[in-house]
């Protein structure tokens, strides 16, 4: 017992050092939805208020469909006595945290990184020359698998990202992160704590730093091509430089969206020997991936499966759960990565002004859409 006083009053004198140099602690997530990084948001805001005694103020801000959307969290700590009184989205974070190596061809990402800005970037083995697209301005560098974590630990890769920043932050024992874990997963999902815990513990050990030799060995291979070269000046936004406010330039729906960034390692591999064609699968997919046509089985003209879209795809795992002839299995997507189903996208999706003229619901399959091409004479 004396030890564990001990030991508490040398972390908060740790922590009372660290904020003298500064009002708050901020925190941004840059994530994907489907990552978990809304609820690693919550965790770290209440591991703050609950262990260490600090206030700590967040919020998240995503989409109304949060699957493979942009979502940011934001999080503020600061000392007791002191109020969080400054509720915006956080513009130049201490701390820069990235869910998916996709990201970081984005120079929205990056806004606001300085030389202060410590930064975890979630990467997957062999996709090291993403690195090439950090931008000179960013100090310390972080780097840890995560999905690779999760499946091996059947963890998620929220739990893996919050080990990493307990590590790289400093100020938040391994053992404070454990029980912050099991107070929010325990008693909502206690056949996956166990997992969850290994997965927190392995992203505590397995994150490291890069040196600045390896980013600009990273640098050197990447294609000029490919390379974001993102300067200050792109970085700042502003009246100039901002998207015309209430337009969306880049308009669309769920139909041109790639959600496969959002997969946590695994995706449904259908074998098609198996299938019969039942419609299972189709019925419970929330994204409408199966593609079904005109076609022959068991000698009966009816609607075939030809497989899935996998650029639609989020893992959910929906139909490996209902097909009744295990047609559709559970399979790690680096294993899988020439798709024998795979439907290209290009063959499905069509030109942007395709959806222009489509009615108030702007999907082609809408009835405003069928009703105007019955209307101009036209096949349904």
């Amino acid at each position: 017992m004396n030890t564990e006083k001990k030991r508490g009053t040398a972390m908060a004198g740790s922590i009372k050092e660290f904020f003298k140099q500064r009002d708050y602690y901020e925190i941004r997530l840059e994530s994907i939805g489907g990552l978990g990084a809304n609820l690693c948001a919550k965790m770290v805001g209440e591991l703050a208020v609950k262990y260490l005694n600090l206030n700590s103020a967040g919020f998240s801000s995503y989409g109304s469909e949060k699957t493979g959307t942009p979502v940011k969290g934001y999080i503020r700590f600061c000392l007791p006595e002191q109020e969080i009184r400054v509720h915006s989205p956080i513009v130049s974070p201490d701390l820069l945290v990235i869910f998916h190596q996709a990201l970081m061809r984005d120079k929205k990402t990056w806004a606001g990184c300085g030389p202060q800005t410590q930064v975890i970037i979630a990467l997957d083995r062999g996709q090291e020359e993403m690195m090439g697209n950090l931008p000179e301005t960013i100090g310390e560098c972080y780097m840890v698998d995560a999905r690779q974590i999760a499946m091996e630990t059947k963890s998620r890769i929220n739990v893996v990202m919050l080990g990493a920043m307990a590590k790289v932050m400093g100020f938040i024992e391994l053992d404070r992160a454990r029980q912050i874990c099991k107070d929010s997963l325990g008693r909502k999902y206690p056949a996956a704590l166990e997992g969850n815990l290994k997965g927190l513990e392995q992203g505590y050990e397995k994150v490291r730093q890069l040196s600045k030799e390896e980013i600009a060995i990273f640098k050197s291979r990447v294609n000029e091509e490919n390379a974001s070269n993102i300067s200050d000046k792109e970085q700042e936004w502003g009246y100039a430089t901002a998207p015309i406010g209430g337009v969306n330039p880049q308009f669309g729906s769920t139909v041109t969206a790639d959600l496969s960034p959002s997969r946590q390692g695994y995706l449904p591999v259908f074998i098609k020997e198996r299938c019969i064609n039942c419609g299972l699968c189709d019925s419970t997919c929330p994204d409408m991936v199966f593609q079904f046509a005109e076609g022959e089985f068991k000698g009966r003209k009816m609607m075939v499966n030809r497989g899935l879209d996998y650029y639609h795809c989020k893992g959910c795992m929906r139909c490996v759960d209902v097909c009744p002839v295990n047609a559709l299995v559970r399979g790690a997507e680096a294993e899988h990565a020439d798709k024998q189903y795979f439907l290209p996208n290009q063959d499905m999706l069509r030109a942007p002004d395709y959806y222009v003229k489509t009615g108030p619901d702007g999907y082609i399959t809408s009835e405003s859409y069928l009703t105007e091409k019955r209307i101009e004479g036209g096949e349904v």
